[in-house]
């Protein structure tokens, strides 16, 4: 077994770009967006008709919980086809297959050159049930699991 150290650091996540799957009307994109509103760390939700994608602004300050965004869109009947989450970025240190720390959430980086993450960044969630499977299988090599020790870690790149 690999211990993987996690580092701490400082970042807000504001808002969110959720592309789902399996819609057919505006009656389906309607679905998702009120299951997305009763979210409580959810300020507001802008539905993308055409391109089946959801813009969601978070509350200020706000703990985001991203795996109550994705049973949203399913408890709605929907797939996440992808998930992109973007922050304020102050002095965050990355690299490809080390762990960051960010509010409550443990992020594992795959596929990231050494750099320090300053201002607005956007993060790919690369986990199932984030992507399309066609999507996911082109990470699933990379990620070993979605658990450590009890803690949830969320794959992304950038």
């Amino acid at each position: 077994m690999i211990a993987m150290m996690a580092l701490y650091s400082s970042a807000q996540f504001t808002k969110a770009t959720l592309q789902a799957t399996g819609l057919t009307c505006a009656m389906c994109s309607n679905a998702i967006n009120k299951s997305l509103q009763k979210i409580g760390f959810i300020q507001s939700v802008r539905s993308d008709i055409k391109n089946s994608a959801f813009n969601i602004v978070f509350k200020q300050n706000a703990e985001v919980d991203i795996d109550a965004i994705r049973k949203a869109v399913e408890d709605a009947g929907f797939s996440v086809g992808s998930f992109k989450l973007t922050g304020n970025f102050n002095d965050v240190k990355i690299a490809s297959n080390k762990q960051v720390q960010i509010g409550n959430e443990t992020f594992h980086f795959l596929n990231a050159t050494d750099q320090t993450l300053n201002g607005e960044k956007t993060l790919l969630v690369v986990d199932k049930g984030f992507l399309t499977a066609k999507e996911f299988k082109k990470y699933s090599a990379a990620i070993k699991d979605g658990q450590s020790a009890g803690t949830r870690i969320y794959h992304v790149t950038i």
